[in-house]
């Protein structure tokens, strides 16, 4: 099978990318962390003009009815620029959620203004196997990304769907994640296909937060490229060293080897296959990207040194970003655990 953009979903990233740039998203990145929205908010909407959020929303819900490449696409670029905000959480979870409830009244309230980026949406997120949404599994309890900022603030719990309210500041690793316990209110829906719907939302999640890792170990790789020739020792670029050389090669191995079981995932989810074929690939390729991500994070921090992790570097918004994205939606341990049942139910494929 040969996993190929085509020139139209190339085009869009490089636009998407050009975005990013143009933005100098570390400030933005820096300025949500500190409580201030506002550029962060400009640049979603920017985002959401280009249609990045209204992706898999479909046309009678305002949005543009793409599929999880696209969806992947966008989040690889949104992951490259470290964009800050519950944008999993409003542009991939909310809308597979929504769209896949009995009854499509909160889709066709909701979704139109996601899609515009006029509002946005938190979710979170468990199930009956644990806690594995945004936070949770780390905190011991229902947290939800930027909730104080969210208009729509959800708790999918099993087979029940609560609107919810925020309370209290969580500390993350990730000072532009910021994260805030929730409180469940009125039931908006119940039942077994609310269970179902809870499952689809989940996996749509961790595809975009894989092919958000994706993006930001692709980021530290050009920085780390680009620092190695530029820092000397003994009169000489450190990017001239073979040791070097290996370490950031390797990197990009992982990368580029993570990239096809992401591809493979997201039309996996496309295909509308079974549960437990659709987990089974989103788990692999958000294990796969995690861990290419946190790889291309530990060899950054090597090459820059001790000041690579210090607040006034731009590479750490990405280092805490990556550390945080890796247990979003799910840890490794978790992943592995929904591959290896795969594995024993005999489901190879």
């Amino acid at each position: 099978m040969r996993f190929a953009l085509t020139a139209e979903q190339h085009d869009f990233a490089a636009s998407l990318r050009k975005m990013g740039e143009a933005a100098k998203t570390p400030g933005v990145v820096r300025a949500w962390g500190a409580g201030d929205s506002a550029a962060g908010r400009a640049l979603i909407g920017q985002l959401a003009e280009a249609g990045a959020l209204g992706l898999t929303i479909t046309e009678e819900n305002g949005g543009f009815g793409a599929g999880p490449v696209e969806l992947i696409v966008a989040f690889t670029e949104i992951g490259r620029a470290a964009v800050p905000g519950p944008l999993v959480e409003t542009a991939a979870a909310i809308p597979a959620l929504l769209q896949a409830l009995p009854d499509g009244a909160l889709a066709a309230e909701w979704l139109p203004a996601f899609a515009e980026g006029a509002k946005l949406g938190t979710l979170a997120l468990s199930t009956a196997a644990g806690a594995i949404g945004s936070a949770a599994s780390a905190t011991g309890g229902r947290v939800a990304l930027d909730a104080d900022l969210a208009d729509l603030i959800l708790v999918a719990d099993g087979d029940k769907l609560s609107a919810a309210t925020a309370g209290d500041l969580v500390k993350s690793v990730d000072a532009a994640r910021r994260l805030f316990t929730v409180t469940p209110g009125e039931t908006l829906a119940e039942g077994a296909g609310v269970a179902a719907a809870i499952e689809t939302a989940f996996d749509t999640a961790a595809l975009a937060a894989a092919a958000q890792l994706l993006g930001a170990g692709r980021s530290l790789l050009d920085i780390s490229v680009e620092y190695v020739k530029q820092r000397q020792q003994f009169g000489t670029p450190i990017g001239r060293y073979q040791s070097i050389k290996h370490h950031l090669a390797n990197v990009s191995i992982a990368l580029e080897m993570a990239q096809p079981l992401l591809y493979r995932a997201a039309l996996t989810l496309e295909s509308g296959a079974d549960a437990q074929t659709r987990g089974r690939d989103i788990s692999a390729a958000k294990l796969a990207c995690g861990e290419a991500a946190y790889q291309a994070a530990r060899i950054a921090l090597q090459v820059h040194g001790a000041i690579g992790y210090t607040a006034e570097c731009d590479l750490s918004l990405w280092l805490t970003k990556v550390t945080a994205l890796r247990s979003a939606w799910g840890t490794p341990a978790e992943h592995r655990a929904r591959i290896a049942a795969a594995l024993r139910a005999g489901n190879v494929a």
